[in-house]
C-alpha cells in the first residue's frame, strides 16, 4: 500500500464538460472512452488518468442514492450521492438508462474492467454510517429501531448530522456492512473501500470487514475520515477514531492534522497557515512528513488536533490538502490570500502537493487540482449544478506547466523508494529532520541509501514564506531535482553545501553526488 497514489472524483464532474471529449458525458461508460482529447489533443478521461500516473481511482458514492431522481435525468439534477438507499446495487442517473436494471450493473462492471486493462484499480466511497430517509429506509422496515442508534431518551442519534447514525455494533447490522463490502469484491472487483464518517463505525466491525476483505484479496486498500459530525451513541474508545488507528493495523485515516497545517483550518476558509506563510504550523507538517507515526524529532505538543502519534505504520496515513469537501485548493488559497496573483497562487500549489507526495503517508489529490480546478468559491458543492463543479479541460492546456509539475512528482515518488517507505522502523532509521531556526521552512534528509533507493542521501525542503529562505545543509556536492516549480531528474543544475538559499514559496528536493574538492584558501587551518 505504500505505493498507492489516490484520486479522488465524481462520474460527472470528470467527464462532464463540453471540452471532456468524451461522449458518455456523467455516465460510468465514460471511463471506458480511450482517445479523448480537449480541443488542443491534450488527454482527458482514462487516459489523461494514465498520463498522470496515479494507482487508484477513487469514486464517490456509486452505490444506488436517494438524492438524484433517476426518472428525471433531463433536470440535470446534481449530488455528490452520501444519501444512501440501496447499498448494494449500483447508481441508476451514471447508466445510459436506469429504466434497464441492467443497464447500470453492466456498465459499472464495464467501467471497473477498463480502469482495470489501464492499470488502475478501483475505490468505492461507501456511507453505511447513515441512510438518507430514517422512516422509509430498507433497514427500519426490516427491524424498527434496531439498525440504528439511540439517545437516552429514546429518540433517534445523529452523529452524522444527518439524521441518523446506523448500529455497526449490532450482530445483523455488523454482517450487513461485511457482507455488502464481499459483495462489492467478488460481483464488481472492487480493490478499496473509502469510509465516510468512519469514527461512527466501531472498531471490531472495521476489523471484521478489513479481515474479511483481505481474505478475497490481501491488497485491498480501506481507509476512511477517522471522525463523526456529532458525538455518536457509543464510547468513544471503541469508535474507528483516528485516535483509535493504532487498534486496527490496516486501516488508513485522513491526516487532517497536516492538510489544515498546510492550507489553515477547517473551521475558518479566509484563516490560512504553512502557504500563507504563517508560523507555528511546522510540527503539524513534520508529523505528517512522517506519516502520522512516532518519530524522535517531532514535538507532538505542537500538533494540532493530536498529541501523539497515531499511527502504526505510515501507509495508515492519508496525505492530502484538498477533496471534495470544503474549498478545493485553488479557491481556498484565493480565500486565504485574497491579494494573490495566479502566478503566486500556481506555486503555492505546487508547494503544496510537493509536500503531501514526498510524504511517507498515502498521497491522495482531488481529480482535477492539477489543471488548476476551480468551484467558484463553493465550499460544499454537494448539489451545485454542473457549472460549479465541472472540471474543464481547456484548464489543461492553460495549466499545462502545473500539470506536468504533478505529472513529473508522482513520477519521482514512483521512481524513488525513499518517498515510501511504509514501514515506521524504517522511517525512523533514515528520515533525519534538519535543524532549521527560521520559521515556516521545514527541511528533512533521507538517509543512507533508504528503503534501498539508488540516491545516497536525498534533502527536501519547503519554504513558505514569502522571500528566500537561507538553510544550512551538511557539506556536500548536490544535485538538484526540484526548484522553483520545476523537477526534472536528470538535474537542474548543482548546489554546494553548508549555505544553500531556497527560493520563496517552493520546495527543493536534491541528491548529494559526491563530496566537493576542499577549496584551501577559503578555510582556516589550525597551526
Amino acid at each position: 500500500s505504500a505505493d498507492i497514489i489516490l484520486y479522488e472524483m465524481h462520474h460527472r464532474d470528470f467527464s462532464i464538460h463540453s471540452s471532456s471529449g468524451i461522449k458518455n458525458k456523467g455516465k460510468y461508460l465514460a471511463l471506458t472512452e480511450g482517445n479523448t482529447t480537449n480541443a488542443e489533443g491534450l488527454a482527458t478521461g482514462i487516459d489523461h488518468l494514465v498520463d498522470l500516473g496515479v494507482t487508484h481511482v477513487h469514486l464517490l458514492p456509486s452505490f444506488d442514492f436517494a438524492t438524484v431522481n433517476e426518472e428525471q435525468l433531463e433536470k440535470n439534477t446534481y449530488n455528490w450521492g452520501y444519501d444512501p438507499k440501496n447499498y448494494n446495487v449500483p447508481e441508476g442517473s451514471y447508466a445510459t438508462d436506469p429504466y434497464d436494471p441492467v443497464s447500470r450493473v453492466k456498465e459499472f462492471k464495464e467501467m471497473v474492467l477498463a480502469l482495470h486493462k489501464a492499470g488502475i484499480r478501483v475505490v468505492m466511497d461507501v456511507v453505511y454510517n447513515h441512510t438518507h430517509s430514517l422512516s422509509e429506509s430498507n433497514f427500519e422496515r426490516t427491524a424498527p429501531g434496531y439498525f440504528y442508534r439511540h439517545n437516552p431518551d429514546g429518540t433517534y442519534a445523529d452523529g452524522s448530522a444527518c439524521g441518523n447514525e446506523t448500529a455497526s455494533e449490532r450482530p445483523m447490522m455488523r454482517k450487513y456492512m461485511i457482507e455488502s463490502i464481499q459483495y462489492w469484491i467478488n460481483e464488481y472487483h472492487i480493490d478499496g473501500f473509502r469510509f465516510d464518517l468512519m469514527g461512527i463505525h466501531d472498531i471490531e466491525t472495521m476489523r471484521l470487514i478489513q479481515e474479511a476483505a483481505h481474505k478475497i484479496d490481501s491488497t485491498i486498500y480501506i481507509y476512511g475520515e477517522g471522525w463523526a459530525a456529532i458525538p455518536p451513541q457509543m464510547e468513544t474508545d471503541l469508535l474507528a477514531m483516528k485516535a483509535n488507528i493504532h487498534e486496527m493495523p490496516y486501516v488508513a485515516a485522513f491526516s487532517d492534522e497536516m492538510r489544515d497545517a498546510l492550507r489553515g483550518p477547517f473551521n475558518d476558509d479566509s484563516q490560512g497557515a504553512f502557504l500563507a506563510g504563517l508560523p507555528n504550523n511546522e510540527e503539524s507538517i513534520k508529523f505528517g512528513i512522517v506519516g502520522a507515526i512516532e518519530h524522535p524529532q517531532i514535538d507532538y505538543t505542537q500538533v494540532n488536533y493530536s498529541n501523539e502519534p497515531w499511527a502504526l505504520q505510515p501507509t495508515q496515513m492519508i496525505s492530502y490538502v484538498s477533496c471534495h469537501d470544503d474549498l478545493c485548493l485553488v479557491d481556498r488559497l484565493k480565500s486565504t490570500l485574497p491579494k494573490a496573483d495566479e502566478q503566486t497562487l500556481l506555486k503555492l500549489n505546487k508547494l503544496a502537493q510537493t509536500v503531501v507526495f514526498t510524504s511517507q503517508g498515502v498521497p491522495f489529490i482531488y481529480a482535477g487540482e492539477e489543471v488548476f480546478r476551480d468551484k467558484k468559491g463553493v465550499a460544499n458543492s454537494y448539489q451545485s449544478s454542473d457549472s460549479i463543479n465541472q472540471i474543464d479541460w481547456e484548464n489543461k492546456t492553460k495549466y499545462l506547466d502545473l500539470y506536468n509539475y504533478y505529472k513529473e512528482l508522482i513520477q519521482l515518488r514512483k521512481n524513488h523508494p525513499a518517498f515510501r517507505m511504509g514501514d515506521a522502523e524504517l522511517v525512523r532509521k533514515h528520515l533525519e529532520f534538519l535543524p532549521i531556526e527560521e520559521e515556516n521552512v521545514i527541511g528533512y534528509q533521507l538517509k543512507d541509501f533508504a528503503n534501498q533507493d539508488e540516491w545516497e542521501e536525498i534533502t527536501v525542503i519547503f519554504n513558505g514564506q514569502k522571500n528566500a529562505a537561507k538553510v544550512n545543509v551538511p557539506v556536500a556536492r548536490y544535485k538538484v531535482v526540484c526548484l522553483n516549480g520545476q523537477i526534472n531528474e536528470k538535474g537542474l543544475g548543482v548546489l554546494y553545501g553548508p549555505n544553500i538559499s531556497v527560493p520563496a514559496q517552493s520546495a527543493l528536493i536534491m541528491y548529494k553526488d559526491g563530496t566537493p574538492p576542499v577549496i584551501t584558501d577559503s578555510v582556516d587551518e589550525e597551526p
